[in-house]
C-alpha cells in the first residue's frame, strides 16, 4: 500500500488531436506534449479518449462497401496491442519525464477493437488498463465491450487514480463502483465537447468527492485524411476538407471535489491545462475528507440496508476451455502391455 504524501500534485490535461491513421506520428506528438508538461512541473498527465489510434469522428462504419471495409482495415492497423511496442514506448516516456501517464488508446485484440485507457507510473511501469464497458451509439459498430475486470483504481502517492470514459460517466452504477474503490483522482477522457459536459463533470466531482480531470480532443477537418480516403459523414456538405473547420471543439477541464473549476474549459485550440490539486492545505488527500464531510455516497450517505450494488468483476470471455487429466486404472507396465496388444493407442 502506498502511503499518503502531504503535498499537492501538479496535474495536466492535454487537449489535442491524434494524427489519424498514423500511430507513430501520434506517439511523437504525445511525447512533445509530455515534454512541455514536464517543463511545467506536471507529475500527472492525462490524454484524451482514443488519442492513440484515433477517434473516428464523422466516419460511417455502417458502410459495408469495399471502401468501408478498407477504412476499417486502416483503423484496425492504427490500433495497438496491449502489451506491445507502443505500450513500451509510452512506458519509456513516462519514465523519461517522470510522470504518471494516463492516455486513451484504441486497443486491438485479435480482430476486435476496444476503446481503452492505459496507466503508467513515473518509473516506466505499465500499470494496467480500463476498457470502455459501453460504447455509445454508433461506436458499437466498431468497438467491442469491456467488462468490470478492467475498472482498476491505483494507489499513488497523490491519491487513488482511475478512469471512466466518456458517457460511461452517465452510468450511475459504474460511478458508484468506482467510488466504492476509493477513487480520488478521477480521469474522464471523453469525446463529448457539448455544452453540458462541464456540468456532468462538476456533478461527478461533487458526488464522488474527488478531483475530476477530463481531457478532450480538439480537432479540425484537416486533422483527418481528405476525401475520398476519409469521408466525413453524412456528407462533407457543411465541412470543407483540409480546412480549419472545427469538428471537435475541446472543452477540457479540471474540477475540485467541491465542484470548483481549477482549469479550463477551453474551446479555442490545442493546449495544456494545468492545476495544482490539493490546494490550499496543501494536501491532495486532505481536501477529500472536507468534500465528504456532508456527503459520502458509499459511506455515511448510503443506505445499504435498502439500496446496494453487486459488481461482477470477473473477465467475461466467449469461450472457456477446460480439461482434466485422465487417470488410468492400469499401472504403467500394464498400460504398456495393452498398447503392444493394440488395445490402447498412443493418441
Amino acid at each position: 500500500m502506498v502511503s499518503a504524501m502531504s503535498s499537492t500534485v501538479r496535474a495536466t490535461v492535454v487537449q489535442a488531436s491524434s494524427v489519424f491513421y498514423d500511430t507513430a506520428a501520434t506517439l511523437d506528438k504525445a511525447e512533445r506534449f509530455l515534454k512541455e508538461a514536464a517543463e511545467l512541473g506536471s507529475q500527472l498527465v492525462v490524454f484524451p479518449e482514443a488519442f492513440i489510434g484515433g477517434y473516428p469522428r464523422g466516419y460511417n462504419f455502417a458502410d459495408q462497401s469495399p471502401r468501408g471495409k478498407e477504412s476499417f482495415r486502416k483503423y484496425h492497423a492504427s490500433a495497438i496491442n496491449v502489451p506491445g511496442p507502443e505500450v513500451d514506448r509510452l512506458a519509456a516516456m513516462a519514465a523519461k519525464y517522470k510522470v504518471y501517464l494516463v492516455t486513451g488508446a484504441i486497443e486491438r485484440e485479435g480482430y476486435t477493437l476496444y476503446c481503452s485507457v492505459l496507466f503508467f507510473d513515473p518509473e516506466g511501469n505499465y500499470l494496467g488498463k480500463h476498457r470502455k464497458i459501453m460504447p455509445t451509439y454508433w461506436e458499437r459498430l466498431v468497438w467491442g465491450f469491456g467488462d468490470c475486470s478492467t475498472t482498476p483504481v491505483y494507489d499513488t502517492p497523490y491519491g487513488k487514480l482511475g478512469s471512466v470514459i466518456c458517457w460511461e460517466n452517465r452510468m450511475p452504477l459504474l460511478r458508484t463502483s468506482m467510488y466504492a474503490k476509493g477513487i480520488e483522482i478521477y480521469c474522464a477522457p471523453t469525446a463529448d465537447s457539448g455544452d453540458t459536459w462541464v456540468s456532468t463533470m462538476t456533478h461527478v466531482a461533487m458526488e464522488g468527492g474527488c478531483y475530476v480531470l477530463s481531457p478532450i480532443q480538439f480537432c479540425r477537418r484537416k486533422d483527418y485524411p481528405s476525401p475520398p480516403e476519409y469521408l466525413y459523414s453524412p456528407s462533407e456538405e457543411f465541412v470543407t476538407p483540409d480546412s480549419d473547420s472545427i469538428i471537435w471543439a475541446g472543452g477540457s477541464v479540471i474540477i475540485s471535489p467541491h465542484g470548483e473549476i481549477l482549469a479550463g474549459p477551453n474551446y479555442e485550440g490545442e493546449g495544456l491545462f494545468t492545476a495544482d490539486l490539493g490546494m490550499p492545505i496543501p494536501d491532495v488527500r486532505g481536501e477529500i475528507p472536507k468534500a465528504k464531510f456532508m456527503f459520502d455516497v458509499v459511506g455515511h450517505y448510503s443506505r445499504a440496508d435498502i439500496l446496494n450494488l453487486t459488481v461482477d468483476n470477473r473477465p467475461l470471455v466467449p469461450v472457456t476451455f477446460t480439461s482434466s487429466p485422465c487417470k488410468s486404472k492400469y499401472r504403467d507396465d500394464e498400460l504398456e502391455d495393452l498398447k503392444k496388444m493394440g488395445i490402447f493407442g498412443d493418441s
